[in-house]
């Protein structure tokens, strides 16, 4: 699959499907496809190239063409999770392949990458990815084949440089892949800064209201690695259904809105809470004090995403406490829904855990600012009288 540039911008691609229409009923929403096979032609052939829905499904193809235009990629493939999509960028590899990947990154993925990818075979590092000496130490030439990053990283939404990273893995002939899923391709665009694939979790911004599991992979070039990938894909089955497909494209059509209004909600708060009497330290890439503030700035535009963590003061009970007393912030795994969420990560990540175990992680979905404003600032007001004694 491969798109022609649409000449319009990402808010009238994503609002309009980049035009898209059903050419059969001339509906301006497109048909949900549920063939699992199609009929071949005379000479035995496939005229409209649709083979078998393992493979393929005409449902995906206005998804991963929208995508390749926002993400000014190749080609792109979606997957019936973002673990799916993750997993199959490794599984395209081959064993003795070294790889790099960041300390602080999507805990899954991390129990992953070093237990199953390890046992087929492949050599995982784990290495700061804002330390561009420390990654540039560890890449072994002739070996190292992929660098994966993750930026902003969840839990603490670290900044790594994305043009920095791609120019060491070019160095010694590997591949960058960015975990671009929090900054969307609304604010980051990492095959423009020279990352070799993009991957989005698209159950969070791209489809943005919590009843879809998918994910996306968007390639700079239709390579020989690219052709693994998808085979990846075709043999393992690792597809959405066409409803879900459906379903995504049609919450894709408003998240230009979405991340918007998530973005000045959480660079909001951030700002408001930074000097909490009840707040030790507030994780946000937006606030200038941030330690990756100036890489943020420099890759990310229109915002710095709707992710932020705050460590409460009076340690990990007070923060339990925090997160068990909000009305408006639900207590929920997940993040990039019109609703906000909040979480205490280390409970769900376990004792391996690279969290404070004094952190919330919060998603600031599409509410009135100040009345989530309000609502932490009750719950830690609550926690501050009833846990901190």
């Amino acid at each position: 699959m491969s798109t022609a540039p649409y000449p319009f911008s990402p808010a009238t691609a994503l609002a309009q499907a980049m035009g898209t229409i059903d050419e059969t009923s001339q509906g301006v929403v497109l048909p949900i496809h549920v063939a699992t096979t199609y009929i071949r032609g005379a000479d035995n052939s496939y005229p409209t190239g649709n083979v078998y829905s393992r493979a393929d499904n005409p449902s995906y193809k206005p998804v991963e063409a929208l995508l390749c235009q926002l993400e000014q990629g190749s080609d792109a493939l979606l997957f019936g999770s973002g673990m799916a999509a993750a997993t199959a960028v490794f599984q395209a590899l081959k064993p003795g392949d070294h790889v790099l990947a960041p300390k602080v990154m999507y805990w899954a993925l991390r129990n992953w990458l070093l237990g199953f990818a390890k046992d087929w075979g492949l050599q995982i590092e784990l290495v700061d990815m804002t330390d561009s000496a420390a990654v540039k130490q560890a890449l072994q030439p002739g070996k190292t084949k992929l660098i994966w990053i993750e930026t902003p990283g969840n839990p603490t939404w670290t900044i790594t440089d994305i043009a920095a990273m791609a120019d060491l893995a070019h160095s010694v002939g590997a591949r960058l892949v960015v975990d671009s899923t929090c900054a969307t391709p609304l604010l980051t665009k990492p095959i423009t800064l020279g990352a070799d694939v993009v991957m989005h979790s698209a159950t969070k911004y791209l489809n943005g209201h919590s009843d879809v599991i998918a994910g996306a992979l968007i390639s700079a070039r239709n390579d020989e690695y690219w052709q693994r990938v998808v085979n990846v894909r075709k043999g393992g089955g690792a597809v959405p259904s066409p409803h879900d497909a459906h379903q995504l494209l049609r919450g894709m059509r408003t998240m230009h809105l979405r991340v918007r209004e998530a973005c000045h909600n959480a660079q909001y708060i951030a700002e408001q809470l930074q000097q909490h009497i009840d707040i030790a330290e507030v994780m946000y890439p937006g606030l200038a004090s941030f330690a990756g503030h100036q890489i943020a700035a420099k890759q990310m535009r229109g915002g710095f995403g709707g992710m932020l963590s705050i460590r409460v003061a009076g340690g990990e009970q007070a923060a339990i406490a925090v997160a068990a007393t909000t009305k408006l912030w639900k207590r929920a795994t997940s993040l990039g829904g019109v609703e906000s969420l909040i979480e205490h990560r280390a409970s769900v990540e376990g004792p391996d855990s690279p969290c404070p175990p004094d952190m919330l992680r919060l998603s600031a979905g599409i509410e009135d600012a100040n009345e989530l404003l309000a609502d932490l600032q009750q719950a830690l007001a609550f926690a501050r009288t009833h846990v901190r004694k």
